[in-house]
């Protein structure tokens, strides 16, 4: 399975952007899937999820109101919507495959990484 993350750049504070993250292959049909991020001199950190049936998604409390996760079957992407960006949202984005059927907050239940996209917000 690969994943290819696109969609980062550098906007203003208060601004959107719409992440996606294509798999090569079906997959995730059954496994959930999820956003990570990595602010620079951070720890990775949990953004979103959002299980196999594409129902129940869960946020990270610092996006909770401005970023909606969602998926396409047909295309096989998962998305990140993020409004209202603020400058502390910088960070390398990184898309995952769950291991199971839901969506999960702790990055030992993914299987499987995308390279990365990086978004910048400036102030």
């Amino acid at each position: 399975v690969q994943l290819q993350a696109s969609g980062g750049g550098l906007v203003q504070a208060g601004n959107s952007l719409r992440l996606s993250c294509a798999a090569s292959r079906r997959t995730g049909s059954n496994n959930g899937l999820g956003w990570f991020r990595r602010a620079p001199g951070k720890e990775r950190e949990f953004v979103a999820s959002i299980d196999w049936r594409g129902e129940r998604t869960n946020y990270a409390d610092s996006v909770k109101g401005r970023f909606s996760i969602t998926r396409d079957y047909a295309s096989n992407t998962v998305y990140l919507q993020m409004n209202s960006l603020k400058p502390e949202d910088t960070a390398v984005y990184y898309c995952a495959v769950s291991r199971y059927s839901s969506g999960s907050s702790s990055a030992e239940n993914y299987n499987y990484w995308g390279q990365g996209t990086l978004v910048t917000v400036s102030s």
